[in-house]
């Protein structure tokens, strides 16, 4: 088990012992990253602050059930993604998903290396359709593969690479077209 399963032990066992003192630091710590997740998933403001406040909440609730096989920031980020999700899943959207493999040109052409910055970048996402953003986020903000994406959102790991490669594709396009609108 690695040192920083236990990182914050004391903050975690006064809240749950019930020390709202404790929650609030644990908050203090982990919102700002847990809310950038939410607005990377739900794409707006008010839902993602709904979404972090109910993701704070389900930990709150079962942070008796936290056994420090990851660290706290671990265990409440997929507790946020899984809230994300099947709050995208109850407004019943439609994800996109595609389940046949599309193959791109292999001759592509090179990315102008100006165009990456983060903004651009995360306005290119809010572009993005559900199904795509969604899967972009996971995959390259979050850090998930294609299997733990696949296994999360119930679809295949091909659809998840698709997906992936379908919005990395749009997301430069996209850029592209804020630049050539700039010029």
């Amino acid at each position: 088990m690695s040192q920083t399963a236990f990182i914050h032990q004391d903050l975690i066992a006064d809240s749950i012992k019930g020390s709202n003192k404790a929650r609030y630091q644990l908050y203090q710590l982990y919102s700002k990253a847990m809310f950038n997740v939410c607005y990377r998933m739900m794409n707006n403001r008010e839902d993602a602050e709904d979404m972090l406040q109910e993701a704070f909440v389900q930990a709150f609730q079962k942070l008796e059930t936290f056994r420090h096989e990851s660290s706290f920031g671990t265990w409440l980020k997929t507790i946020t993604i899984h809230n994300c999700i099947n709050a995208l899943n109850k407004r019943k959207l439609d994800l996109r998903y595609v389940d046949e493999m599309h193959r791109f040109d292999s001759a592509e052409e090179e990315p102008d290396e100006a165009l990456y910055t983060t903004e651009n970048i995360l306005d290119a996402m809010s572009q993005l359709p559900e199904g795509g953003r969604i899967v972009f986020s996971l995959y390259l903000l979050e850090g998930y593969d294609h299997g733990e994406i696949s296994q999360i959102l119930n679809i295949t790991e091909s659809t998840s690479k698709t997906q992936y490669m379908r919005a990395k594709r749009r997301v430069y396009e996209i850029m592209k077209q804020t630049k050539s609108r700039a010029i």
